[in-house]
């Protein structure tokens, strides 16, 4: 019994600097998701270019306001700002299949060696 609330407490605690850091980083201020802000590295590259088009429009929408933004040094109003609870890490799926795709390719030309 004492496990379970100590596990639940830590969780709690997690979550809460999880919140903290996801408003000290800034980007939601400018109303972007995580995911619009990974660097762009050749995995990266190939799965934007996998993306549902809707998806890719609105990382490009995210990407342009937040510059536009930045450009004349302002923020959204705080109720505009993007909220933990509606983080959505719609690159995620993409990036993995691309991964496993790339090592899986490395395995087998490590193979054929």
């Amino acid at each position: 019994m004492a496990g379970k609330q100590a596990i639940s407490a830590s969780g709690k605690w997690l979550d809460r600097i999880q919140k903290w850091y996801y408003n000290a980083a800034g980007f939601n201020k400018l109303r972007l998701m995580r995911d619009d802000t990974i660097y762009e590295d050749e995995d990266v590259k190939q799965a934007i270019r996998r993306l549902p088009e809707n998806l890719y429009n609105d990382r490009m929408f995210h990407i342009k306001r937040a510059l536009d933004l930045t450009m004349k040094h302002q923020i959204l109003p705080k109720e505009q700002w993007t909220k933990y609870e509606e983080e959505n890490f719609y690159l995620e799926l993409y990036l993995k299949e691309v991964i496993w795709e790339r090592k899986e390719r490395r395995m087998g030309k490590e193979v054929i060696k």
